[in-house]
């Protein structure tokens, strides 16, 4: 990680409770709901959407208007087939109002010292920019999918990185709690930060959260990432 000078992380399940979230959402606006069981159908939705766009059965589109999608096509599961326009709308909207894990805010900042950080989501800017807003999350930069008009692990979306802050590969690292995410980004020659996150899909789905050999870092936490670089 020596010849790191930007650290991009992934926001769902990384730096934010997106699950957790939801489901404080749904307790707070339709109790009669299993927001546990909502939030999990709502984010079954994600990547099969995105497989749409990738394959050009639709045309270029921001994951607000595929997370509205989504939550149409799941309302009649759960009886809220009934929500006019607005609340809809609204309930879509939780997206921007995620909560950050508790150690985000803390060890974003720390590493801020040192580092440039940035976003880099699927979300799409406004729905980061609002996140980031109403969170408290200290981003240099807010790049998006939107931006390279890609999603990850579209080698456009790590390489658009370096290319923004005219850097090699080798001077950008990834920070995520995904594998996957962490396997493209290691494809084309950015650093990995793995970061432990087993309760991303609550507390009845831990995940294995193992360290593998072949990320740069395992950490337990941002704070925890920012102890192992010394900030």
């Amino acid at each position: 990680m020596k010849d790191v000078q930007v650290l991009a992380f992934d926001i769902f399940g990384t730096v934010v409770d997106w699950h957790g979230s939801i489901v404080r959402e749904m307790q707070a606006l339709h109790p009669q709901v299993d927001g546990d069981a909502f939030a999990i159908a709502w984010r079954a939705g994600y990547k099969p959407a995105m497989a749409r766009v990738m394959s050009g059965e639709l045309g270029w589109t921001r994951i607000d208007d595929l997370h509205r999608i989504i939550l149409d096509q799941i309302l009649p599961q759960f009886g809220l087939e009934g929500l006019h326009e607005e609340q809809r709308v609204h309930l879509n909207k939780v997206w921007h109002r995620l909560a950050p894990w508790p150690d985000s805010v803390e060890g974003l900042t720390r590493l801020k010292r040192r580092y440039t950080i940035c976003s880099l989501s699927n979300g799409n800017i406004g729905l980061l920019t609002n996140m980031a807003k109403r969170a408290g999350l200290p981003w240099d930069c807010v790049l998006s999918a939107e931006v390279f008009r890609a999603y990850k692990p579209d080698p456009a979306t790590y390489l658009g990185v370096a290319r923004v802050f005219d850097l090699a590969p080798q001077e950008v690292a990834l920070v995520a709690a995904h594998h996957d995410d962490l396997a493209g980004a290691r494809a084309c020659g950015l650093r990995t930060a793995y970061i432990e996150r087993p309760l991303e899909f609550g507390a009845t789905r831990p995940k294995d959260v193992a360290p593998r050999p072949e990320n740069s870092l395992h950490c337990a936490s941002l704070t925890a990432l920012a102890d192992q670089l010394g900030l």
